[in-house]
């Protein structure tokens, strides 16, 4: 079995589920999946999981994926984006599409003050 995880790399099934927590340290979900660049590779978004009971009936919130930094002490990532602005920023649910062309990645940086990419 290869190794999913060292010092600095981890596999995309060790991020999926991972916790993610606030400014002040208290959980806000857990990541859903990672939006990764066909040609650079480069991953520019984690798709954030809660508001729910249970699973059932989580919003999704792409996050850009700089906001996130692994916090070794909280054992998830951690954010300095509030709750309260992840609850007003572009969403989807589970049952709903989201348009990840130019379109629905602009929401997103624009919402969030992500410079534009070429």
């Amino acid at each position: 079995m290869a190794e999913t995880e060292t010092v600095s790399l981890i596999g995309s099934d060790k991020v999926q589920g991972t916790a993610v927590y606030g400014p002040d340290g208290d959980r806000i979900g857990a990541i859903e999946r990672v939006m990764i660049e066909k040609t650079t590779g480069r991953v520019s978004y984690a798709v954030l999981s809660f508001g729910g009971f249970l699973g059932i009936g989580d919003d999704e919130y792409p996050l850009p994926w700089p906001s996130l930094k692994y916090n070794t002490e909280l054992g998830g990532y951690q954010t300095m984006i509030t709750r309260d602005q992840i609850e007003k920023a572009p969403k989807t649910t589970r049952d709903g599409e989201w348009n990840w062309g130019r379109e629905g990645a602009r929401k997103i940086d624009d919402y969030y003050g992500v410079p534009i990419a070429p």
